[in-house]
């Protein structure tokens, strides 16, 4: 992928430099009082019971109140509930899209659910005399390139979904929407009063079909190649273009289908915060800036990642895999990816993955600390597939850290020390094991990851001087996910 119009090629590392880059660096060896309550009131002590599991999400919801992004979003909300203000509520009303620390689009798209029958029909009309401005024309219809419009003021949708809603409006494929096949489709159809996750996920699903498939984000995904200003650059190159649209599909299924399914149901669009993202989207001129999934300069990175290891086949097989980051994955974690413990590859080639099974591994490897990177690593160290991480299994894999660590002169630690920091780091509910559970209740998950199988990444996390550089990239951005944090690493401009 050429990004040449919008940032300069990803810049070398300086030698010695811990960076994920391709290198022919050689490989480390591998192994084979009590008190009287008499006179009190019996019924008064009867107390319900609070669980821990109330008084942590209760905690939790008090760190989130004290967040500054937090403050500022409250703010905004109670500053649009005053009387005379406009209503700027988000379609997506989940809690995910409230934390998010990622920039709020600077115009609503309301969630249109109005109960009151008064109000409900007050917005229809308001709904239908705006339709009827837009179709004040001789013909009183509409073609497929005069639609935005429709869709971004009446349908309060991103600019790029006006193909997409066209041609489901359009189900005769007539190539003309009028005035009241809209308003069948629109109003009477009752997609007015859905919010918006609902609405997105209506138009692009298929007839018949109760989820999405990775095909179905293929139209918005053109639509956005096409009108997007910073993707003009690209215009005339279709490898890029089907690069930068494959990227960005795999990103959105990898981040939000939470059964790994590869459908995304209703539920996962209402969770996630993808109907934010693409709101910002249709804000933003510069698509770097939007950062969860759409950014070009992210998806170049990922390829380029990509073609450093791909044969001519753009395949990957197990010793290509070896060589990413220099060697810092272990041999036992690579065998257990490619047994395809932690996601079934879509190459149908055996032994190889192909370009969105590399995606998989290379989000999970560089920012450990989300659900699906959890979810991947975790089903790799469990290695009977019983959900739970044994002693025996951390060993079988830092056995192989300590033979790494000692050929790059550091001497390891022993492994009853490890599977001590291990415990207190997880802190499991249970002694014998750890659930997928306690990883993901975990801050830490991703050091114990590291500490098992990428022995350069470990290692920087026992170096002063790493945790110091990384704390000052943390402070900079204080925003950035550590993927976030890579992608600048290896793309700076």
């Amino acid at each position: 992928m050429d990004v040449t119009s919008v940032d300069p090629e990803p810049q070398q590392p300086q030698p010695g430099e811990p960076e994920h880059v391709t290198s022919t660096d050689p490989e480390p060896p591998q192994p084979d009082e009590a008190k009287d309550f008499t006179s009190v009131n019996p019924k008064l002590l009867q107390l319900q019971q609070v669980s821990p599991m109330r008084l942590h999400v209760q905690r939790m919801f008090k760190q989130w109140l004290s967040l500054p992004e937090t403050c500022r979003k409250m703010n905004s909300l109670i500053e649009n509930a005053m009387p005379g203000a406009p209503i700027n509520t988000l379609g997506n009303t989940d809690s995910s899209a409230l934390s998010s620390t990622y920039p709020a689009p600077s115009h609503g798209f309301p969630l249109n659910v109005a109960k009151d029958p008064l109000q409900s029909q007050e917005l229809k009309n308001r709904c239908i005399s705006r339709i009827n401005q837009i179709f004040n024309n001789p013909l009183g219809r509409l073609l497929i390139n005069e639609f935005k419009s429709v869709t971004r003021d009446v349908c309060k949708l991103p600019s790029f979904f006006s193909s997409a809603l066209f041609r489901r409006i359009d189900s005769e494929s007539t190539g003309l929407v009028t005035r009241e096949v809209l308003i069948k489709y629109w109003v009477d159809g009752n997609m007015l009063t859905m919010n918006t996750a609902t609405q997105i996920y209506k138009i692009l699903k298929q007839p018949g079909r109760e989820y999405l498939s990775q095909d179905d984000f293929e139209p918005i995904l053109r639509e956005i190649l096409a009108t997007h200003p910073s993707l003009r650059f690209i215009k005339n190159q279709p490898e890029n273009q089907d690069a930068y649209a494959k990227t960005v599909i795999c990103r959105i299924f990898y981040q939000n289908d939470r059964s790994a399914s590869g459908r995304l149901i209703l539920r996962d669009l209402k969770r996630g915060d993808l109907v934010d993202a693409m709101q910002q989207l249709d804000e933003e001129q510069n698509i770097n800036n939007v950062r969860r999934y759409f950014s070009y300069k992210h998806a170049y990175v990922i390829n380029a990642a990509f073609e450093e290891l791909a044969d001519d086949e753009d395949l990957i097989e197990r010793d290509r895999l070896r060589r990413y980051a220099r060697y810092s994955l272990s041999r036992r974690v690579i065998d257990r990816i490619f047994s395809e413990a932690p996601k079934k590859f879509t190459s149908n080639v055996p032994g190889k993955m192909n370009y969105q099974d590399f995606i998989y591994f290379l989000l999970a490897e560089e920012d450990k600390t989300t659900e699906s990177s959890i979810e991947y690593w975790f089903k790799c160290l469990d290695l009977d597939g019983n959900e739970k991480i044994t002693a025996d299994e951390t060993k079988y894999f830092y056995e192989e850290q300590m033979i790494r660590s000692r050929a790059l002169k550091c001497p390891p630690a022993p492994f009853k020390d490890i599977l001590c920091r291990i415990i207190d780091m997880i802190a499991p509910e249970r002694e014998e094991y750890m659930t997928l559970r306690d990883f993901k209740r975990s801050k830490l998950s991703g050091n114990v990851f590291n500490m098992l199988f990428n022995v350069r990444k470990f290692l920087q996390s026992e170096s002063a001087r790493e945790r110091e550089d990384r704390q000052q990239e943390v402070e900079k951005h204080p925003d950035w996910t550590e993927w976030d944090h890579f992608v600048n690493r290896n793309h700076p401009a």
